[in-house]
């Protein structure tokens, strides 16, 4: 059986193993569908510290990996599919058919940023199409941009971007924002905002350049087509978190987000940490504290059992 198994291997997962590894716990480490997390999909992070000229996000990622393996953590390849947290020991199933019982669970399987589905955008992933503005919108000073959204969400990474962009355009599906009033308001009257309504994403052009230089947009009501210049497009139509082998069992909030009281759950021996459980910051450097006090939390739980 083991002590610790951590779920995810983005930030806040390796952070997890590395601080549970010098703690001679041993942790296993499930990698899950996407090694390195979110990050792997970012070319350039300039805001994670001890990095003053920028790291790649998957240099980053391989980077912690090879500290958690200094100090002797495990890695498993594979995805956990099912899980029985009410078990004592806890039990997790992998895709494998492969069946791990721990005294502890760090879940840290991250939130996945919800995109169109459409092929032209999903191969300029980190190529001008982004989920997260706070991460790459300073990337994109003095060039148009483009937002896809209508919440707050949107909302906010439009005014932010604005601190960059020479002009922000937002794409809505609607005629109307769902965000709040006041946030609403406050992108209508910016001037560096101009707002296309009822209108959607038909493709993302990438004229022989393997980077976004615009997009095909269609106006739902009239159908006339368009070609929209922009040099970045940040979806921002929600993200969701990966908790699917956990459903019913641990309490989320009103999205999906595991709550937690510091990184515990409501369930003894079962701590989360990053987005998985943070829906307000989503940032590198927030999930990588949330791994360390995860696995200081789950370093304290086992001390309590002895």
């Amino acid at each position: 059986m083991e002590k610790v198994v951590i779920i995810g291997t983005g930030p806040a997962g390796l952070t997890a193993a590395v601080y549970a590894a010098r703690a001679n716990l041993d942790p296993l480490v499930i990698e899950g569908f996407q090694p390195g997390g979110q990050l792997t999909t970012t070319s350039e992070i300039e805001n994670y510290p001890g990095f003053p000229d920028g790291v790649d996000g998957t240099e980053l990622m391989t980077l912690t990996r090879k500290q958690a393996e200094r100090f002797g953590t495990r890695f498993k390849a594979g995805e956990v599919t099912e899980a029985c947290l009410d078990c004592r020991p806890l039990t997790l199933m992998l895709s494998d058919g492969e069946k791990i019982e721990a005294q502890t669970i760090i879940i840290a399987t991250g939130a996945s940023a919800q995109y169109l589905g459409i092929e032209s955008e999903q191969k300029l992933i980190g190529r001008g199409v982004s989920g997260c503005a706070t991460c790459d919108g300073a990337f994109y000073r003095d060039v148009p941009v483009a937002v896809l959204g209508g919440g707050d969400t949107a909302m906010e990474d439009a005014l932010f971007l604005t601190h960059f962009a020479s002009k922000v355009t937002v794409i809505h599906r609607r005629d109307q924002f769902r965000a709040s009033q006041i946030m609403a308001d406050r992108v209508v009257a910016h001037p560096k905002i101009e707002v296309l309504w009822d209108t959607v994403v038909e493709e993302v052009l990438d004229v022989e350049k393997n980077e976004v230089t615009g997009l095909k947009v269609r106006n739902v009501k009239t159908e006339v087509l368009s070609e929209l210049a922009i040099t970045g497009l940040f979806v921002a139509i929600g993200h969701k978190p990966n908790t699917g082998p956990f459903a019913g069992q641990l309490d989320t909030d009103h999205t999906g987000y595991l709550i937690t009281n510091n990184t515990r759950t409501n369930i003894d021996g079962v701590f989360a940490a990053g987005d998985v459980q943070d829906s307000i910051y989503r940032q590198a450097i927030t999930a990588a504290g949330t791994g360390c006090a995860a696995s200081i939390e789950a370093e304290r739980y086992l001390e309590g059992m002895e």
